[in-house]
């Protein structure tokens, strides 16, 4: 019969369930193996088929990882806080929790229909409050460490809607609610102390295996720099002698300082501005404030400032130098100032430029060659214009500059980091509430640990404040409490936790989910971590790792975890890429819009030839694949085959449902090998020993490397053998459970069919004797003056004489010897090609 996965497939899930096959054990005598997928946000979209490729590896490795005998823990669960479903529930008014519970509901109904081996009694839900309970926890942990603490910082603020935009909600500088100009207001913010890990964070990257890309970012984002702090005393104006921190990895450089340059939000910005400048630094301070960081920051945007007025002396030489004002220089980064060498650093030269700032060279190239004209020179090289440190080479300038300036108290070595302190608060409603109450008498007072969690009062309007603070703050009933240290009166905390928090240590409550008197239990924790594999988008190589790995180590040195690295291994899964559809006028069609010619597309209702190129899945491109339409089409396994065949896994790759059907085809030919045998039929040979110990040993190695695309292609050459040479019983239980991990359904089913008991997940894999994967007979190319003449096949080990003799006895070598040619040479590559020389 043929296989209908319409009726296998949801048979076998409801057999999985009710077996309860995905359950995790444990046993000591057992290796462990920790594999974990970056848990989804639940959104109303559903998912699409990018996520189900790193889900379906993951899978395939952890059947196969059981099948080897290891001890498994595969789990799912939700990122489930977060912006969408606050801002659903300002439009509609249905509490967040209702449409989170809904998409819960649909991604775990699509998950299981793709036959996905997670197990389920282990979920978690970072809206849960038996799960935020622990991360409110930690939270109070780290604020007992000095870790978290309070500042005011600037935020992106939207007037309209009267509330804190996080930066993606403001790109171009406009609300994405409203489209209002959004502005910076300074707004007191929970911090969280990421830069006591600078060091350990960077240098612990040395234990992990990660795609060297993503510790590259890493160590960008940590961006440790050695230099000097170098201290500009302001000469005039009502600031005089005040002193300006500038921090610099040049310190060779600093004869060549010829102007400073502030943030605009600099503490020292309006003593420093003189009365007639007044008027141009605030208006340019105004337009600041409506610039995201990025914005400010991005290199190639045209250089603006303004002067303030003031001066400072370099320390160096004791010139006057001018100090201005400008939004690309950041008060959240370094000091908040500049030292501007225009000769020497691309981004101060076009400013200096701009705005006709001296540009002074102190540094050349060593080897006497001139600088490109119009362009600075930003490498090393021999100081100029320096003084008594003319000719000497940039290291032993900077030693000399700094030992100077530590002589005079003007400035001393120094370490920066691009990193900063984490703010980590928000001001909404759809996150963790922060478990700290405000006493006027106590200060920040943390909740006792035996009141958690601190849930979120119900309500029935999501709506900002309006004063900056999250909805929290209009719920007097919630908001108003005792204080736990002196009794009196108190305010909760109305900020909530970023969407981060919940993700930060979602692997360890997976160790152990249902303890409700500790996050984890320190024996479930010693069993199970680090994170054997960790799969996940490239998009979260920063942030997320940066601060789960922070958070880690901070429970690490509490004595709560075991191990310095959360995550062992990590692979980002290549994004999956989506064909789109676009007419002259530039709309774009969906799939079923379209009729696929070959290699052209047209609109199927007026045969209009359409645009087409791969990129990323997007709804307003309508070219979002669901993976309820594969399965209800070609079903699961051909989905999860294709997930993994379309190519190499860290590389993207396009989503073509044309070749789908490729991975149809093949999963028919295995079906009807099964289906078709009759026992003692095929008689085993020698043939089939080696084919199949040759295919096993293929397989395990392709998955050890993560190769899956060359590991279905070595099952596809293996069915087709079988096909044409027969195939013994042995050949199919050893294909059935190839195959297994890739296509669980059919798996199980053919399993059944040759009479295997128990599931598939429950066997052993094949294993292979290397003897047995090295061919008994070789095959030798035999090339006269470097063309192919034939071929020679003799048994392995044959002695290179007798190889000789039969090459050269080959009739299409005869043939060549003719009208009085003789053979010069005979080279005997073994095991591999004859080369003759004939002249």
């Amino acid at each position: 019969m043929p296989f209908d996965p319409r009726e296998v497939e949801p048979r076998w899930q409801a057999r999985w369930r009710e077996a309860r096959l995905h359950r995790t054990t444990f046993d000591p005598k057992k290796p462990k193996f920790y594999a974990l997928d970056m848990f989804p946000y639940p959104s109303g979209a559903g998912l699409h088929v990018g996520h189900c490729e790193g889900y379906t590896a993951t899978d395939v490795l952890t059947r196969w990882k059981r099948m080897q005998g290891w001890n498994v823990l595969h789990p799912m669960g939700w990122d489930a806080f977060g912006l969408p479903a606050e801002n659903y529930a300002i439009k509609t008014g249905i509490h967040p929790r209702i449409t989170t519970e809904q998409a819960v509901s649909n991604f775990r109904r699509q998950i299981d229909s793709v036959g996905f081996a997670y197990d389920w009694e282990r979920e978690v839900n970072t809206t849960d409050p038996r799960y935020y309970k622990w991360t409110q926890w930690i939270f109070l942990q780290l604020f007992k460490q000095g870790l978290a603490y309070e500042a005011v910082m600037p935020i992106n603020w939207c007037p309209s809607c009267k509330t804190g935009l996080a930066n993606e909600e403001a790109a171009g500088g406009r609300c994405e609610r409203c489209g209002t100009q959004v502005e910076r207001k300074d707004l007191r913010q929970w911090m969280l102390r990421i830069t006591a890990y600078a060091d350990r964070l960077l240098e612990d990257l040395s234990e992990v295996d990660w795609p060297e890309s993503t510790l590259t970012m890493q160590r960008k984002w940590i961006g440790r720099s050695e230099g000097a702090e170098v201290s500009f005393r302001v000469a005039d104006g009502a600031a005089a002698g005040e002193e300006i921190r500038v921090f610099t990895t040049r310190p060779d450089t600093l004869s060549g300082a010829t102007y400073l340059v502030l943030a605009p939000e600099h503490a020292l910005v309006e003593r420093l501005t003189a009365p007639e400048q007044r008027g141009a630094v605030t208006d340019y301070q105004t337009a600041a404030r409506r610039k995201s960081d990025l914005e400010r920051t991005e290199l190639a945007k045209e250089k603006t400032g303004a002067f303030t007025g003031s001066h400072a002396v370099n320390p160096i030489n004791g010139e006057r130098i001018p100090i201005w004002i400008a939004d690309y220089v950041l008060a959240t980064y370094g000091t908040g100032a500049i030292m501007a060498v225009p000769a020497h650093d691309e981004r101060d030269y076009d400013f200096a430029v701009k705005f006709s700032l001296p540009i002074r060279e102190v540094v050349r190239p060593a080897d006497g060659t001139s600088p490109e004209p119009g362009k600075p020179f930003a490498d090393d090289g021999i100081a100029v214009s320096s003084g008594e440190l003319d000719g000497l080479p940039t290291a032993e300038v900077k030693q000399r500059v700094v030992a100077l300036l530590e002589t005079r108290g003007q400035g001393k070595r120094a370490v920066s980091y691009r990193l900063r302190d984490w703010i980590f608060s928000r001001q909404r409603y759809w996150g963790e509430p922060i478990p700290i109450i405000h006493c006027a008498k106590c200060g920040a007072v943390p909740v006792p640990e035996a009141q958690l969690p601190v849930t979120l009062p119900e309500v029935e309007r999501y709506e900002p404040s309006g004063t900056g603070e999250s909805p929290l703050a209009t719920i007097p009933e919630w908001l108003e409490v005792s204080c736990p240290t002196c009794g009196g009166p108190g305010r909760r905390e109305t900020n909530t936790m970023p969407q981060w928090a919940g993700s930060c240590w979602y692997y360890l409550r997976y160790l152990d989910p249902t303890n409700d008197t500790a996050p984890w239990s320190k024996e479930a924790e010693r069993q199970w971590m680090n994170v054997d594999l960790y799969v996940g988008g490239a998009e979260h190589a920063v942030l997320h790792l940066l601060y789960a790995r922070f958070w880690h180590k901070v429970l690490f040195d509490l004595g709560h975890v075991s191990t310095k690295e959360p995550f062992r291994k990590l692979r980002h899964q290549g994004m999956v890429l989506a064909y789109t559809y676009q007419d002259a006028a530039e709309h774009y069609h969906a799939l079923e819009e379209v009729e696929l010619r070959g290699e052209t597309a047209v609109l199927r209702a007026t045969g209009e030839p359409l645009k087409v190129q791969a990129e990323k899945m997007a709804k307003s491109k309508l070219n979002g694949v669901n993976p309820d339409a594969v399965v209800a089409e070609h079903g699961a396994d051909v989905l999860r085959l294709y997930e993994l065949f379309m190519g190499e896994f860290e590389l993207p790759k396009p989503w073509d449902p044309r070749a789908i059907e490729g991975c149809g085809r093949f999963l028919r030919r295995v079906w009807r090998l099964v289906e078709e045998h009759e026992p003692s039929r095929v008689p085993e040979t020698d043939v089939h020993l080696r084919l199949r110990h040759k295919t096993v040993q293929r397989v395990t190695a392709d998955l050890e490397r993560l190769q899956f695309n060359t590991a279905i292609a070595a099952l596809m050459t293996y069915t087709n053998e079988l096909t044409s040479k027969g195939a013994t019983r042995e050949d199919l239980v050893t294909l059935v459970k190839l195959v297994g991990p890739f296509a669980p359904h059919l798996g199980d089913e053919a399993w059944e069919r040759l009479g295997g008991k128990g599931f598939l997940l429950e066997q052993d894999w094949p294993t292979f004797d290397v003897a047995l994967t090295v061919d008994a007979q070789v095959t030798y190319a035999v090339q006269v003056n470097g063309k192919l003449r034939g071929n020679v096949e003799v048994e392995r080990g044959t002695p290179e004489a007798e190889v000789r003799e039969r090459a050269l006895a080959l009739p299409n070598v005869v043939r060549q010897l003719e009208g009085g040619k003789t053979v010069a040479r005979v080279i005997v590559v073994p095991d591999k090609v004859v080369n003759i020389v004939v002249r």
